[in-house]
């Protein structure tokens, strides 16, 4: 009897917490989306109302109208599928090519990729904006990287320094690794090439580990902020996060467009969570079967 009553309120403790983690962990969205919704006049005046006293859809009207909020959504999400993209491709072969393919100096190439992936990013930013100007013939650029800008100021400029990350390499390399050679032994028996054994045997045991790696690599590319604000110069190439930053003026900010605009930018991040999140409890599923 004392066991089950020690056992009730374990239980009520865990609920309770649980609870208090999530309104802690939502509150701030519940806020934004109600700050996006009062008039500009009463959010600085609202006090401690929780509720808007005028509900209004405005400040989402006056984001697309102050800014070219549409191509700002359409320059991130072209950032973002581009990369997500080109990572799943590259990031997946070359993590195969590390865990199954036996080459001269294979081990101490990925230590160099691990190695890369202690270097911060701000320290890479000069020397990659150095030779995204010099690309020869791209640009207004003559044969020698002359004359012109290279790729700076196109979109490919924020696509392609991160179309091969060290972390896709290493995550899949890891996901390649886990699983059993037999499974390619048996297919090179059959007499498959290397290319349809990554393709057709691998590549769809590693769903999980593909979602993952799109969901991480598309939000990091739509929240991208420091790099597209260095190689980007006008404004129908900025992105989403950048296009945001237009709402805070030096002695203002736009406080009810900014969180509109700021929720808007917070859906497709959503959205590539609910899409992918079926492979990602189908790959946990499949290992506690295993």
């Amino acid at each position: 009897m004392r066991h089950k009553q020690h056992r009730r309120i374990g239980s009520v403790i865990w609920y309770v917490a649980a609870t208090l983690i999530s309104v802690v962990t939502v509150f701030p969205l519940l806020w934004t989306l109600l700050t996006s919704l009062r008039p500009e006049s009463e959010i600085l005046t609202s006090g401690f109302d929780f509720l808007p006293k005028t509900w209004t859809l405005q400040n989402y009207m006056t984001a697309f109208q102050q800014v070219p909020f549409g191509r700002y959504l359409l320059n991130s999400l072209i950032i973002g599928a581009g990369g997500t993209i080109l990572n799943l491709l590259l990031g997946s072969m070359a993590g195969y090519a590390f865990a199954r393919l036996s080459f001269r100096f294979r081990e101490h190439l990925f230590w160099v990729l691990i190695s890369a992936m202690m270097v911060p990013g701000v320290l890479t930013m000069i020397p990659c904006f150095l030779v995204l100007h010099g690309l020869p013939l791209l640009g207004g650029n003559d044969i020698l990287g002359h004359g012109g800008v290279g790729l700076i100021n196109t979109l490919w400029a924020v696509v392609l320094p991160g179309a091969a990350g060290p972390f896709a390499m290493f995550m899949m390399r890891q996901q390649f690794g886990a699983i059993d050679p037999a499974f390619a032994e048996a297919a090179r028996l059959d007499g498959a090439s290397e290319l349809r054994i990554f393709g057709q045997v691998y590549l769809p045991l590693v769903k999980p580990g593909l979602a993952v790696l799109a969901i991480l690599t598309f939000q990091a590319g739509w929240n991208n902020f420091l790099w597209p604000l260095v190689v980007l110069r006008t404004q129908d190439k900025m992105p989403i996060q950048v296009g945001l930053a237009v709402f805070r003026k030096q002695y203002e900010t736009s406080y009810g467009p900014l969180m509109a605009g700021t929720l808007i930018a917070c859906i497709p991040v959503i959205l590539i969570f609910v899409v992918f999140q079926r492979w990602i409890i189908e790959g946990q599923a499949s290992a506690g079967v295993k």
